[in-house]
C-alpha cells in the first residue's frame, strides 16, 4: 500500500482493488469540483506543472488524451467510510478466518516455495523474512491476480479535479507522469480508483521512492517481475524501519483476571490514532513475564514489546514487536496487520 502519512487511504485502495470495474454504475450524482474549475481548465494547471517538473511533452500527451472525469472514482471516494465515532471494534476471529484462509495460506505456501531462492536473496540484502514479503504479496493482489484495471492517469485526475484532497492526488497525478516517463504505457498503469498499483499496490510517489530492481535487468517492473516485486516490498519494510531477526510478534498467555486495560497505552499516534487505542505500553518481555504475561514463542528478555488482546479477556493476545508497527505503515489497520503476521506464520509452518 505507498507514502508514509497516506494510510488513512489504504482501506479505500484494498476495496479499489477487488471491486476495480470500469463500467460506470447508473450515477446518483456526476462528478463535479469542489471549486467549481472546469475539469479541462484544471488539466492544463497539471499538464503545466508536470513540464515544469520535467515531464516529456510526449508522455504529457499520451497520458492524458481524451482524459474526462469519472464518476465512478468520485463516488466510490465518497462512499469510503469516516473516522468512526463508537469506540467499538469488530471482532478480530471473523476477520482472520476470512482473511487468513486455507486457500490463501496454500497460495502464499506454493509461491514462497517457487521462489525460495529469489527470497533467500532478497532477505539476505534487506533483512526482511521471505514469509512477510509474500503475505503483503497475498494480501495486496492475492499474489499478483487482482491489481485493479482503472486507468490511472484518469482516476488521480479525477480526485485530483474535485477537490476533496487536491494536493494529495494532484502529487500522485504528477508522480504517475514521471513513472510513465521511464517507458510504461497507459494501458500498463492501471490499478486502483485511488491511485495503487501493480503487485504491491504503490501509489506513484512510492513507486519513484522505493520501487527496487531486482533482478539487475535496470527497470522496476513491479508488475510481472517478482524479483522487482519482492525487493520492492523488502526495501519499503527496510525503510520503515524493519528489525531484522526479530519476529512480528508472538502468542501469549495472559493470566486469568488480568487486567489488560491497566497498562493501556497514553500515547496518541499522529496517524490513525485508533489503531493504536487498543495496544498497551510498551514494556520488555521480562516485565511481562513477571505481571504473569508469558510469551508462547522465544523472545529475548530485553526486547520491547506490547501487549494486544482485541477480542477482549479470555481471547486470543499477542505481544507485538516494533516490526508489527512497520506491517502497520503499509496499512494503517490492526486488521490487515494481524492478517499479514499470521498469514506469514502460516506460509512457514
Amino acid at each position: 500500500m505507498l507514502i508514509k502519512n497516506l494510510f488513512p487511504l489504504a482501506l479505500g485502495l484494498a476495496l479499489a482493488v477487488t471491486g476495480a470495474v470500469v463500467m460506470p454504475a447508473p450515477t446518483q450524482a456526476q462528478a463535479s469540483p469542489t471549486d467549481g474549475i472546469d475539469f479541462d481548465a484544471y488539466m492544463e494547471l497539471l499538464k503545466a506543472r508536470a513540464r515544469a517538473e520535467g515531464v516529456s511533452e510526449a508522455t504529457i500527451q499520451r497520458m492524458t488524451a481524451g482524459l474526462t472525469p469519472n464518476d465512478r472514482v468520485i463516488r466510490l471516494d465518497r462512499g469510503q467510510p469516516g473516522q468512526p465515532t463508537s469506540r467499538g471494534y469488530p471482532a478480530l476471529a471473523p476477520y482472520i478466518r476470512t482473511h487468513v484462509n486455507p486457500q490463501r495460506i496454500a497460495g502464499g505456501q506454493s509461491v514462497y516455495r517457487g521462489n525460495s531462492g529469489l527470497l533467500r536473496a532478497i532477505e539476505n540484502e534487506y533483512g526482511v523474512p521471505g514469509e512477510i514479503i509474500v503475505a503483503i504479496f497475498g494480501h495486496e493482489t492475492s499474489y499478483g491476480r487482482i491489481r485493479g484495471d482503472f486507468d490511472l492517469s484518469r482516476s488521480l485526475a479525477t480526485l485530483a479535479w474535485e477537490g476533496r484532497r487536491r494536493d494529495l492526488f494532484a502529487g500522485e497525478w504528477i508522480a504517475l507522469m514521471k513513472v510513465a516517463d521511464k517507458g510504461y504505457s497507459r494501458q500498463e498503469l492501471v490499478g486502483s480508483y485511488a491511485g495503487a498499483f501493480g503487485n504491491p499496490q504503490f501509489l506513484p510517489s512510492v513507486y519513484l521512492r522505493l520501487a527496487t530492481d531486482g533482478d539487475g535487468d535496470g527497470r522496476a517492473n513491479i508488475f510481472s517481475n517478482r524479483a522487482d516485486t519482492f525487493a520492492s516490498i523488502a526495501n519499503y519494510f527496510r525503510d520503515a524501519g524493519w528489525r531484522k531477526g526479530q519476529p512480528w510478534g508472538v502468542r501469549a498467555a495472559v493470566p486469568g483476571g488480568f487486567d489488560v486495560d491497566a497498562y493501556k497505552t497514553k500515547l496518541v499516534g499522529p496517524v490513525c490514532p485508533r489503531v493504536h487505542e487498543r495496544h498497551s505500553q510498551w514494556k520488555t518481555v521480562a516485565e511481562w513475564r513477571a505481571l504473569g504475561v508469558q510469551p508462547q514463542r522465544f523472545l529475548p528478555d530485553d526486547t520491547l514489546v506490547s501487549l494486544f488482546q482485541p477480542d477482549g479477556p479470555g481471547e486470543p493476545a499477542w505481544l507485538l514487536t516494533g516490526n508489527y508497527r512497520v506491517i502497520l505503515e503499509y496499512n494503517c489497520s490492526n486488521y490487515y496487520a494481524m492478517s499479514v503476521g499470521l498469514l506469514a506464520d502460516e506460509i512457514v509452518n
